[in-house]
């Protein structure tokens, strides 16, 4: 049995992380320029380096989403393959009996190109009945990593979850159009009012002091608003490679959801 998981982003990583361990067959859909923050806890990264680690876990790039041989080569190896597939274009040939939507666009999602046993949507964007069989709660509370077998998640908030009590200012975004250049790295120690990073000559700065928890690539182009950094006020560089607890919860929510299925548990690990 496949699981195909769309995103490759820190949430994504989770869950891709805990099916692994779990012993399930994964494969990571992303697009040929992946705007993950938490680069260092994304399989997304993958598309960049070549393979990634996350938490002893390797994400392999496949650059063609049709290469079943090189896929199959991948899950040999006990790896995750980490396809440039932005359409899902690969459930055609992978055949997946899962797959798990996990791009968090908060919007309506499209249907995908064939039929698949079980998908499961994470939050906002998913109607039970409509474009999923089942949604798991993304919304940090008493209801994260719940199943949903009728209706929708919790509707987005808009506001980050707050971080020893920072929330909407840890999150870092584009004052404008235009190309990212770092002025940081990952995991270093920042001071508040200190440059991260640079957009259209406008300078983004830390708002705080702690840790830059997330950046995206410098070099790409981004839109105004667009997430780009993060800063943890806990101030712990360990942190900044360790899957979250929210990602994980959302993980268990999944491997729920498939186990729940009775037809599926057989084929689990076939």
């Amino acid at each position: 049995m496949i699981v195909l998981i769309r995103g490759g982003g820190d949430l994504a990583s989770g869950v891709a992380l805990r099916l692994h361990r779990a012993g399930l067959r994964v494969v990571i859909t992303e697009l040929a320029q992946p705007l993950s923050v938490r680069r260092l806890v994304s399989f997304g990264e993958a598309i960049y380096a070549g393979e990634i680690s996350v938490e002893g876990v390797v994400g392999r790039r496949v650059a063609d989403p049709s290469d079943t041989l090189r896929i199959l080569q991948v899950f040999a190896k006990g790896h995750i393959p980490v396809l440039v597939d932005s359409q899902a274009e690969s459930v055609k040939s992978l055949h997946p009996t899962v797959v798990v939507d996990a791009r968090m666009t908060k919007r309506q999602a499209e249907l995908l190109p064939t039929p698949v046993s079980l998908i499961v949507g994470l939050g906002p964007g998913f109607v039970v009945g409509e474009n999923c069989h089942a949604v798991v709660e993304t919304l940090r509370g008493f209801h994260l990593g719940r199943v949903y077998w009728q209706g929708t998640a919790q509707a987005d908030t808009r506001l980050p979850d707050p971080v020893d009590k920072q929330s909407g200012e840890r999150v870092l975004r584009a004052p404008a159009d235009g190309v990212l250049e770092a002025r940081a790295e990952i995991g270093e120690h920042v001071e508040a009012g200190q440059p991260v990073a640079e957009v259209a000559g406008q300078v983004i700065v830390a708002p705080f002091s702690g840790v830059l928890r997330g950046l995206l690539h410098s070099g790409l182009g981004v839109r105004v608003g667009l997430k780009i950094g993060d800063v943890d006020p806990r101030d712990d560089p360990n942190y900044c490679t360790l899957v979250s607890d929210k990602a994980l919860a959302v993980a268990g929510g999944v491997l729920e959801a498939i186990l729940a299925r009775q037809e599926l548990r057989a084929t689990l690990y076939v």
